[in-house]
């Protein structure tokens, strides 16, 4: 069972907006795309955020965050204790903070996190260049920054208190394809990550999709278990297939890299070798888009990752 939790709230991105993704993808026909490759589909309908802009120092719209963050874990811990699979829509990508609390909570810190994304959603609010919260997230779930001072090193300490009580991140366990615009103090955090899987757009370059998505593979293979969290922001596109997102950067996945990134996932959760536990999909921004082209492409992309092909059954040609 698939479960769509829609999470309408953009107060931590560049720009409002994404709030409006998930109406975006449901008006793309979202559930009857996933429901015609025969898998069971529940709608939970949106969770009731309540977006009040409560910037009072410190990290923006802290409060708001904060409960928009523990509804989202507690909507995904739910979905898994049912036995679904989880599939957040947003909103901006700060809302993975909550899906990522619950998924490291439910399997007691037992997963990998695949990051698709432009950016390495890296910073602290003391590295952070804007401080924006959709530029934390992985950072939140790792726990780096943890015991910063000063009012928003507070807020920043409480946060992961309250989502990561229990277990973190391990920092040998999360992987990124696709990124190719990382500010400075997120450079400087990758790199005392050993044995993380952190792959750019020059890698996509040089190797190609399938050797850079078969390299991730093998890294699973050397984890505790084979359960994959994956994120996907639409920015991980180029902005020619996906131009509604506040975060466009030029030279991203082309339309067919991001679909068979999406086909040979699938590939391999079928052959055994991850389990894809969960997702989120998230800064559809339909304001910034035209003819919702955006949510439409994350829907194709969607339809890929849970095994749509262009021809069905076995055909005996050699290559």
């Amino acid at each position: 069972m698939v479960d769509i939790i829609g999470v309408p709230f953009d107060l931590c991105g560049r720009h409002r907006g994404s709030a409006l993704g998930p109406a975006a993808l449901r008006h793309a026909g979202l559930v009857p795309a996933l429901a015609d490759l025969a898998l069971e589909v529940s709608d939970l309908g949106d969770l009731p955020v309540v977006q009040v802009n409560d910037e009072g120092g410190g990290l923006k719209h802290f409060t708001t965050a904060l409960e928009t963050y523990q509804a989202v874990a507690k909507a995904v811990t739910n979905s898994l204790n049912s036995g679904g699979t989880p599939l957040v829509v947003g909103g901006d990508h700060s809302l993975s903070i909550g899906s990522l609390s619950g998924a490291l909570n439910f399997f007691e810190g037992d997963i990998s996190v695949l990051w698709i994304d432009a950016h390495a959603d890296l910073n602290t609010p003391e590295s952070s260049p804007t401080g924006n919260l959709h530029g934390m997230p992985v950072s939140a779930a790792l726990g780096l920054g943890y015991g910063a001072d000063g009012h928003a090193g507070a807020q920043w300490n409480h946060l992961i208190d309250q989502l990561f009580p229990l277990y973190r991140l391990h920092r040998d366990r999360i992987g990124w394809i696709g990124l190719r615009d990382v500010d400075h103090g997120e450079r400087m955090a990758i790199s005392t990550l050993e044995n993380s899987f952190p792959t750019t757009m020059q890698n996509v370059d040089r190797y190609g999709i399938e050797r850079v998505v078969s390299a991730f593979i093998k890294w699973v293979g050397t984890k505790p278990s084979k359960k994959v969290w994956i994120s996907f922001d639409v920015d991980s596109l180029d902005p020619v297939y996906a131009g509604g997102t506040g975060t466009t950067v030029m030279g991203g996945l082309s339309y067919r890299e991001g679909h068979f990134l999406a086909e040979l996932l699938y590939d391999m959760e079928v052959a055994g070798m991850i389990e894809i536990v969960g997702l989120d999909v998230v800064e559809v921004n339909p304001l910034l888009d035209s003819e919702n082209s955006t949510a439409t492409m994350a829907i194709e992309w969607l339809r890929s990752l849970f095994g749509e092909r262009i021809l069905e059954g076995h055909h005996n040609i050699e290559f």
